[in-house]
């Protein structure tokens, strides 16, 4: 489909296109369209629907340019925000939009799509389960759509660095390098859902946060999404020092696999006995995600069941 039309004011063309066309780049990236520019008219194609998207944010930025005698990158995406989130028959609970234009990412099973619509309507939302159940990514997910309709101001994503077989002191590098590969994961779920420049600026204005868990102690977290990854390697304390950052306007999301515990064995699980003690306290929700659950490669719900299954014979024989 191709629409030609007519700017209200050509004075105000290099405000209304950007510096070197930025802002119809931006559209064009966006909608998927074809933008050509011939004096005072603009010659929009592509599909029916994103051109008919294009025609109305193109009429919203003229009128912003009119009224606030500005116009920025951040009133664009705002624009292009509140035409996607339009109601329509597919804009459903379970579907989160992030920052990727191309990406929406969706449920695959029943439990995830209770541990969605728990995470959106409870303040703290604790979630267990196996390797590869997206308890991590759906929590990210959440955080980034929640970051994109300006719901909050920051992300804050927290792991306890806790050895798996090697001790922090061996590692190569200063603290920082250290730590980061306990990191990475969230790094990686973060990267499928926004481009890599715009998660390097938001890590430099601290709108994201990817910390080791120490680093949470004495802050005090208002209109944020708080998420602590692998929160079976917490004790009770550093999970007590957790749950107490949670401020006005925020969310915290409490995610770990309680089947694969790095702590001491002679030492208490902090995030067990967050769940036993907070149970039935209004505003917060438990979800467990089984092996049914499991979105990876499909030898993973097979290598999980089969370990579990070791552990339950283990378990019979000692009895």
């Amino acid at each position: 489909m191709e629409v030609t039309i007519q700017l209200s004011s050509i004075e105000k063309q290099l405000e209304l296109f950007g510096a070197a066309d930025s802002n119809l780049r931006m559209l064009r990236q966006a909608l998927e369209i074809k933008i050509i520019v011939r004096g005072i008219d603009l010659i929009i194609s592509g599909t029916k629907e994103n051109v008919g998207k294009a025609v109305a944010i193109i009429d919203k930025m003229q009128k912003h340019l009119i009224k606030q005698k500005s116009l920025t990158t951040t009133d664009i995406e705002t624009f292009l925000i509140e035409m996607e989130e339009v109601p329509d028959a597919k804009d459903k609970l379970s579907v989160i939009r992030v920052y990727s234009n191309k990406k929406i990412i969706e449920p695959s099973t029943e439990g995830q799509l209770e541990y969605i619509e728990a995470m959106r309507a409870n303040d703290l939302t604790f979630c267990t389960g196996p390797a590869g159940t997206g308890k991590t990514y759906l929590a990210v997910a959440i955080a980034v759509s929640m970051l994109r309709r300006r719901q909050i101001r920051k992300i804050v994503l927290a792991r306890p660095a806790v050895e798996a077989g090697e001790k922090l002191g061996f590692l190569p590098g200063d603290l920082q390098a250290k730590v980061n590969p306990y990191l990475q994961p969230l790094f990686d779920a973060l990267e499928d859902m926004m481009d890599f420049k715009q998660m390097k600026k938001f890590m430099e204005l601290d709108i994201i946060e990817i910390i080791p868990l120490a680093f949470m102690r004495g802050r005090t977290l208002n209109d944020a999404v708080v998420i602590c990854d692998e929160a079976q390697n917490t004790s009770p304390m550093q999970m007590l020092m957790v749950l107490t950052r949670l401020g006005h306007g925020s969310k915290m999301i409490i995610t770990g696999d309680i089947t694969q515990i790095d702590l001491d064995i002679s030492k208490k699980n902090g995030m067990i006995e967050a769940i036993e003690t907070l149970k039935g306290i209004k505003g917060i929700s438990y979800v467990k995600l089984t092996q049914q659950d499991i979105v990876r490669h499909k030898l993973v719900q097979s290598i999980v069941s089969a370990y579990k299954k070791k552990g339950e014979k283990n378990v019979s024989r000692q009895a």
